[in-house]
């Protein structure tokens, strides 16, 4: 049977609008990362289904005040911290202008509904929670300042408006501070796979790619590099990257004997580091924590698993015995390398791994991304002409349901622009209905004529990889 997949969160339903982006850096800041690339890649892709894009974000040193970036309009202003006032400033003049707003909070929010009009649909955009890391980068008033303005104060303003995380784990941080509303989860794209991945190193090889910051915490990786190092004969690792750690790593590394192992590339263009992910035998991170792991799933795309501490964002990124490995306690790191690159030296281990790496990666595309956030607003759109009911939406359980259409079925009347819809190899249907548990998902298809259907609650892994995936397997039946 020929089947279309309904459109419900086809980027081209948001053309003609003019949407608003609020985010601290643009793509061209010095200071950009996974975040900018995240709202980037989404908005010039909505830019290229006829949507018309602006972002209010803050100007770094010799950045000019307006910019056109692959047909985004980008309106700079502000530093750190004036970025705020500079764009409330900016949205008190220009209210009425926008049909839609995705507020970016990166740890402090823009409280945009204090100066839109309230029937403007807002999405907060939540890459991870910063309650711990506000303490190690302000004073400890100023840190409060920021705990309450992330926690008490966005819910206080933003009330049950959708918010978007980046991860299962950036949900559940968020459920804990006892935000209520409505939370979807819409992962990181990334690279394609490359077709050609040139030879491994011949000997271990570790590569991290990574801005050199202190919650990466790659001074405890050097540590425990220096550990798995007396075991493992001329142990590598390449450090590809920049940041205001630099010159204090370097100095540990020199310190802890490993000058001759460890090598700073510094920040690099793509090619050079992608010749040196495809040389890696493995990837790592120590960081305290991530909303996703980008360079994680980047580091899949070539094949290349990851070691990683069981930390939100690594633990949804690295399938732990399948595209990597996860240690409990940054004291185990050092053992838990020696075994990985151990494992990694059989050759069909490292073949079988690499395999389940760019699988895994291959769930995440910039495409998907755009779309998944796309139904989020389309259904905080639909959420304002309603009055602002999102109850059904309040539920983070998710159910994965396969089956056969009946002839004459309409599948777009019992789906929301949040749900997700694939073709499996065999005909059958896989949709993934987001906000239901299994008995709600179930009655939805059986008004539309739908009386057999394979169903699973939908755990993290499934809820990344999407209805299409091999990671998303329906191995529970219901029916009749």
């Amino acid at each position: 049977m020929t089947f279309a997949l309904p459109d419900l969160n086809s980027p081209s339903r948001l053309a003609g609008k003019h949407l608003l982006v609020l985010n601290w850096r643009d793509i061209k800041h010095s200071q950009a990362g996974g975040a900018e690339q995240y709202m980037h890649e989404i908005s010039r892709r909505w830019v290229q289904h006829g949507v018309q894009v602006t972002w209010f974000t803050g100007r770094d040193a010799g950045q000019s005040a307006e910019d056109l970036i692959d047909g985004i309009r980008i309106l700079r202003g502000g530093g750190t911290l004036s970025i705020y006032a500079h764009s409330a400033m900016r949205l008190l003049r220009t209210s009425g202008q926008f049909d839609a707003v995705v507020d970016c909070q990166n740890g402090i929010p823009f409280f945009s509904p204090l100066f839109l009009r309230r029937d403007i649909p807002i999405i907060q955009l939540i890459h991870h929670v910063h309650q711990e890391q506000f303490r190690t980068k302000f004073s400890p008033p100023m840190a409060a300042v920021g705990r309450f303005l992330e926690n008490s104060g966005a819910k206080s303003v933003y009330g049950q408006r959708s918010i978007v995380a980046v991860s299962a784990s950036t949900r559940l941080e968020l459920r804990k501070l006892g935000f209520t509303g409505p939370i979807h989860v819409v992962p990181n794209g990334t690279i394609d796979s490359p077709h050609e991945v040139s030879g491994r190193a011949l000997r271990p090889t570790i590569a991290v790619v990574s801005r050199l910051v202190p919650h990466k915490r790659l001074d405890l990786l050097l540590g425990q590099f220096a550990v798995a190092a007396r075991s493992i004969p001329k142990l590598r690792m390449d450090i590809v990257g920049d940041g205001p750690e630099r010159a204090r790593l370097q100095q540990l590394a020199m310190d802890l004997g490993l000058d001759h192992a460890v090598t700073f590339h510094g920040y690099q263009p793509n090619d050079v580091r992608d010749e040196l992910l495809g040389r890696a035998w493995l990837t790592a991170s120590t960081s305290a924590s991530e909303g996703w792991g980008c360079s994680v799933i980047e580091a899949a795309a070539w094949g290349v698993p990851c070691l990683g501490l069981r930390v939100p964002g690594i633990r949804d990124s690295v399938l732990d015995g399948r595209t990597g490995w996860l240690a409990d306690t940054p004291k185990e790191f050092g053992a838990a390398l020696v075994e990985a690159l151990s494992a990694l030296a059989e050759p069909d281990a490292a073949r079988d791994v690499s395999v389940e790496c760019k699988e895994w990666a291959s769930c995440f595309t910039w495409d998907r991304s755009t779309r998944l956030l796309t139904g989020v607003l389309l259904e905080e759109e639909k959420a304002r002409r309603a009055g602002g009911d999102l109850r059904s939406l309040h539920s983070d359980l998710s159910t994965l349901v396969r089956f056969e259409l009946p002839a004459g079925a309409d599948l777009r009347a019992v789906l929301r622009a949040t749900d997700e819809v694939a073709l499996t190899d065999d005909g059958h249907i896989s949709v993934m209905m987001k906000g239901r548990d299994e008995f709600e998902a179930f009655a939805a298809l059986k008004q539309i004529g739908v009386e057999t259907v394979e169903l699973r609650p939908a755990g993290p892994n499934t809820l990344l990889a999407g209805p299409g995936s091999s990671f998303a397997p329906v191995d529970a039946v219901d029916g009749q």
